[in-house]
C-alpha cells in the first residue's frame, strides 16, 4: 500500500503574508546557526589584544586565576535552535508547511487556531519559509519567535573584550601616525 495515497502533499507558501488555520505542530528538531569564520577570526583577534593587556595587568598585580575560555572550535560550531514544522490550511483548503524557528510559550499556538503569519524565504527551495511574526487571530496574541544568534553565542564578555581590543589597536595606530 502506498503511504502517500491517503495524505495530500503540503505546499510552501509563496506570499509574504499567510492567513490560515493551524492543522498540526510537528515535532521539532535542532538546527545550527552558521558562524562565519572571517567574523569569528576578527572578533577573536581583537579580543586577544585586550586579553594580552589583561594578562599583563594580572601578572603585574599577581592577581591569581584566569577564566576558562571556549576554544575556537566550540565558537565556530555555533548555537543550536529549535525548528518546528507547522502545517496550516488556508480558506481554500490548501495545505501549507512553514517553519517556526526558536521557542514560543507552550500555550501560544494550538491546532485549530486561526493565524496570520508573516513569512520570510530561507533562500533554499527545499526549506519551507520561516515564520517571522504570528498574529493568533483566535486569542489576539502577537508572537515573535526568538532564536540564538551568532552574537549571543559569542557572548557579551567576548564582544566587550573585542571592542576594547579594537580601541587599543586604534589608539596605538593613532599614536604611531602622529609620531
Amino acid at each position: 500500500m502506498d503511504a502517500t495515497s491517503y495524505s495530500r502533499r503540503s505546499l510552501h507558501p509563496t506570499g509574504r503574508i499567510l492567513t490560515a488555520q493551524i492543522v498540526r505542530l510537528m515535532d521539532g528538531y535542532p538546527r545550527e546557526v552558521r558562524v562565519g569564520q572571517p567574523v569569528l577570526v576578527v572578533v577573536l583577534a581583537a579580543a586577544g589584544v585586550a586579553g594580552l593587556l589583561a594578562r599583563l595587568v594580572r601578572a603585574l598585580l599577581s592577581a591569581g586565576s584566569g577564566t576558562g575560555r571556549r576554544s575556537f572550535k566550540e565558537l565556530k560550531k555555533g548555537p543550536e535552535y529549535l525548528v518546528t514544522p507547522v502545517r496550516l490550511r488556508d480558506g481554500d483548503g490548501r495545505l501549507y508547511e512553514v517553519e517556526l524557528h526558536g521557542h514560543l510559550p507552550q500555550s501560544a499556538l494550538h491546532p485549530a487556531d486561526h493565524v496570520q503569519l508573516t513569512l520570510r524565504d530561507q533562500g533554499d527551495p527545499d526549506l519551507a519559509p520561516k515564520i517571522e511574526r504570528i498574529v493568533n487571530l483566535t486569542t489576539g496574541q502577537l508572537l515573535r519567535p526568538r532564536t540564538a544568534t551568532m552574537w549571543s553565542h559569542l557572548g557579551p564578555p567576548l564582544l566587550l573584550q573585542a571592542m576594547l581590543g579594537v580601541l587599543v589597536l586604534a589608539t596605538v595606530a593613532a599614536c604611531t601616525a602622529v609620531s
